[in-house]
């Protein structure tokens, strides 16, 4: 008997079609359309919200073509919340105008393709992205405003070519070439793939997320000539769509464009961005999985916590809460009366991430530099560099978005970079980022040195553990600052003190911006 890869199982999936009576809707009176558009909101911002299950995610699509008008789409720890989701949509008074043409229910993996550690339960034999690329296929994030598409699909299984009868090396062969082409659309493409083998008709649901749906058609085409597909692969029909917020219902149901809002993220304020994945992956990225595209890492996506994404440098959009707002506003406000600035980046809402590698750093910067290229293709992407440390041998990658889920998606990227070690704000303790120290070139040397002074005194400073003065590999006047302490108190001492007020004084004359204090608790 052929070798089985041995599975782990992560949310269960729901793909909920449904379609418009759309005469009917028509003959309704207003009254009836009001409560049906309410009802209908209500019921999409309750399950994007989460109120119906501890973890998870939610989200509606426009759906172009016959075939459907609109997908609801839900990820849910248990096949039993899948099912209570599906009959609350019931329960409203937009259910009465839709009928459900079709639907797919599946479950996320991941298959022994990926670890043996995994499955041995060897988990100090697994490396930091390998950890994140599982925890981002198992607990899958959707992104917002992104285009859609959705197809099943199965392993032939002829007379001449079938996919069961190859051994497990001759399949991992396979798959590896499968995902090498998905590799090149890092960036562009997410994905996500999930087993339907006993739960529907084929064997795996795909679904595939781009901001630009010309990727979706070449991604799809490029893969038909991999022979994974070309010889092995069985389709079902595809559906395409396009996210929008519930607020918009009505909107899509009156025959306006959607999104109505610019940029299409109004109203994407689901759990999903609150306690999403930083293992957002793209389509074929890697080549490990017993499934259509090699194992290309799920989306998000946004599944487990989004540590390395920082709304304003803090955490407070990811699990903090009230309390987290309050502290961030607390040590803002107290910085401010030091005369120290410690807004926002940019002088926006920007979310950053920072990942630490003890790669080459060359070598590392020729990684980033190609889905840097791709990351550039969105409207969202700020900057993404690599730094080096000055006083340790690791080297630091910055990416810097305008959005949660852009943030997210780009550290599950970035976390499969070499020499990945961990990501800022993983450390026990309080941690504080000076980011953008754009020093005036005739005054680098004179900035160096003054840091120097000023890390003598912090190695005599109590609770301080380390400071680091990383720069730009691209541009040596372009710095950060990166300080780990044993606790907040530590690090507002230090900012209270003489050295430090004198520090930012010296520093207004040198640096040709001004920076802006990080907090990473």
């Amino acid at each position: 008997m052929t070798e089985a890869p041995r599975t782990d199982e992560g949310w269960y999936v729901l793909h909920d079609f449904r379609q418009v009576d759309w005469n009917a809707w028509r003959e309704a009176p207003q009254r009836e359309r009001d409560r049906a558009i309410a009802e209908g909101v209500d019921y999409l911002e309750r399950h994007e919200d989460l109120v119906d299950a501890e973890e998870g995610a939610s989200a509606v699509f426009s759906v172009l073509g016959h075939k459907a008008d609109l997908l609801v789409l839900h990820f849910r720890p248990t096949l039993d919340a899948l099912s209570t989701a599906e009959r609350r949509f019931e329960s409203t008074a937009l259910a009465s105008f839709t009928s459900q043409p079709t639907s797919y229910v599946s479950v996320t993996e991941v298959s022994g393709y990926v670890s043996d550690d995994y499955f041995e339960g060897n988990e100090e034999e697994i490396d930091e992205g390998l950890r994140r690329y599982i925890e981002g296929k198992l607990k899958p994030d959707i992104p917002d405003d992104e285009y859609v598409s959705f197809y099943p699909m199965s392993k032939r299984r002829g007379e001449e070519y079938n996919w069961y009868d190859l051994s497990f090396e001759e399949r991992a062969d396979l798959m590896s070439g499968h995902g090498d082409v998905g590799r090149e659309y890092a960036g562009k493409i997410k994905q996500v793939i999930a087993s339907s083998v006993g739960f529907d008709d084929h064997e795996w649901g795909v679904t595939l997320f781009a901001a630009d749906p010309a990727d979706i058609k070449d991604i799809v085409y490029e893969m038909r000539f991999d022979e994974a597909s070309s010889r092995y692969g069985e389709f079902g029909q595809f559906y395409v769509g396009r996210r929008f917020p519930p607020t918009d219902l009505g909107a899509y149901l009156a025959g306006e464009s959607v999104p109505t809002s610019e940029h299409g993220d109004a109203g994407h304020h689901h759990a999903g961005d609150e306690s999403s994945a930083a293992g957002g992956h793209a389509h074929g990225q890697s080549a490990h999985g017993d499934h259509p595209h090699g194992g290309g890492h799920s989306g998000d996506g946004d599944h487990p916590h989004a540590e390395g994404s920082h709304h304003d440098g803090h955490d407070d959009e990811h699990g903090g809460g009230d309390d987290a707002d309050e502290e961030e506003a607390s040590i803002r406000a107290e910085l401010e009366d030091l005369d120290i600035y410690a807004g926002k980046p940019h002088g926006e809402d920007v979310f950053a991430t920072v990942l630490y590698s003890e790669a080459d750093p060359d070598e590392l910067f020729e990684e980033v530099d190609g889905l840097r290229g791709n990351f550039e293709h969105y409207g969202t992407h700020v900057k993404t560099a690599v730094y080096t440390g000055t006083g340790t041998d690791r080297a630091a990658v910055v990416s810097i978005w305008e959005t949660a889920s852009a943030a997210e998606t780009a550290a599950g990227f970035l976390s499969e970079l070499p020499g990945i070690v961990e990501r800022a704000g993983e450390e026990s303790g309080f941690g504080t980022m000076g980011m953008f120290y754009a020093v005036k070139p005739e005054h680098r040397d004179d900035f160096v040195e003054k840091f120097e002074t000023v890390g003598d005194v912090l190695d005599d400073t109590e609770g301080h553990h380390e400071t680091d003065l990383m720069v730009n590999l691209e541009d040596e006047n372009d710095m950060f600052i990166a300080s780990q302490w044993a606790s907040r108190e530590d690090a507002m001492g230090f900012f209270r003190s003489d050295a430090f007020r004198d520090t930012v004084q010296w520093g207004r004359d040198v640096l040709a911006d001004r920076p802006r204090h990080v907090f990473l608790a």
